[in-house]
Parts: structure tokens; sequence; C-alpha cells
């Protein structure tokens, strides 16, 4: 029989939200893209894109350091293969 205090099965949670290295992934490739459309003209990056990149890369940093015990062999490994295709990105502009 089902607990009157607890919430019907049906909306019962079944995960625990994305994983970190999946929401810092996409944070990158958000604003490197950004960056990339605002900050280049000719083929030519404005010098405050490198502000924002610098940032953006502290920014990992600490969350590297803030979330270690959250990343396991294959996190690491699917947050370098995406720290990999910026430069992708780069280059496709």
């Amino acid at each position: 029989m089902r607990d009157p205090n607890q919430p019907p099965t049906v909306f019962k949670r079944r995960h625990f939200g994305n994983p970190a290295s999946f929401n810092i992934i996409i944070t990158n490739y958000i604003v490197v893209a950004g960056g990339l459309a605002i900050f280049t003209s000719h083929h030519h990056i404005h010098w405050f894109f490198w502000v924002i990149f610098g940032l953006l890369a502290a920014y990992n940093v600490f969350s590297l350091y803030k979330k270690w015990e959250e990343y396991d062999k294959l996190s690491l490994t699917a947050y370098i293969i995406g720290a990999a295709g910026l430069p992708l990105l780069f280059l496709m502009f």
C-alpha cells in the first residue's frame, strides 16, 4: 500500500539531473560560440573575446575543483573530448 505522505509514483524523479561534465561542456560551447559570434568580424578577433575565454577557463578550473568527487572516468573522458572540440568550433569561424 502507498504511503499517503509520499507523492504518487508518476511524479517521482527517476534521475538525479545532468552530470556535472555535461553542464560544463554545454556552458563552454554556448560561451565560445556566443563570444565568437559577437566578437569576430572579417577574420579579426576582438581582444575582449580572449578575456571571456580566460574567464571561462577560470570557471572550468573552479567547477572541476569544487565538484571533483562527481567526476568518474567516463565523465572526465567526456569532458576532455568536449574541451578538445572547442578548437574545432574556433576554426569554423
